[in-house]
């Protein structure tokens, strides 16, 4: 038994056309088709790794012995302030911990970290890099603390930097000097005139 909505439905509807579908193409690799979403994925990709602004290198990195005291200044930096460097006695205002990290991942992680310190006006940060392969019977090696090594050198931003004291992770961590930022300059400039005028 039909309801009186479906008659009714009926009724009204006797004097329509459906509409014409145009046949379907069934695409194939063939074809020359492809899945449009792939090719929007792959296109990001490529815009991504464009926008990569990260200049560090992970060629030629060769890695170092666990025990291997980090030590390197630039030119300009004096004595006394690196001195107080390499006896931590600068407070560090972030750290970044490399732990668990691929190489890949940690040269992102540090690329960014520096220049977020830089720009935030940090100039004394801690990178804790750790040790390297401690499987017995393996000869020790650090990795990433050779890459470590490597990056700061090739980052301009950074003056200084030296292994860090044992209370503070020891060879598996080094103390990192950053230049001071623009704004930090313009600061200490006003600061000084202030005090000169009165």
């Amino acid at each position: 038994m039909q309801s009186d909505d479906d008659s009714l439905f009926r009724s009204e509807m006797t004097d329509v056309t459906p509409l014409k579908r145009e046949g379907r193409v069934a695409l194939t690799r063939e074809t020359g088709q492809r899945d449009p979403a792939l090719a929007e994925r792959r296109a990001a990709a490529v815009r991504e790794a464009q926008r990569d602004c990260n200049t560090l290198s992970i060629e030629g990195i060769t890695p170092l012995d666990p025990w291997y005291v980090l030590s390197f200044k630039r030119p300009g930096v004096q004595n006394g302030v690196f001195r107080k460097l390499r006896q931590g006695r600068y407070e560090t205002l972030a750290h970044l911990d490399l732990h668990r990290m691929g190489v890949e991942q940690a040269r992102r992680e540090v690329f960014d970290f520096v220049k977020e310190c830089y720009s935030l006006g940090l100039r004394s940060v801690l990178l804790i890099h750790g040790k390297g392969d401690s499987r017995a019977g393996l000869e020790r090696r650090a990795i990433l603390k050779g890459c470590v090594e490597h990056w700061l050198r090739e980052l301009s931003i950074v003056q200084a930097f030296h292994s860090a004291q044992p209370q503070h992770g020891g060879t598996g961590a080094v103390y990192v000097l950053l230049k001071k930022s623009e704004e930090k300059k313009r600061q200490t400039r006003e600061q000084l005139s202030r005090g000169r005028g009165g």
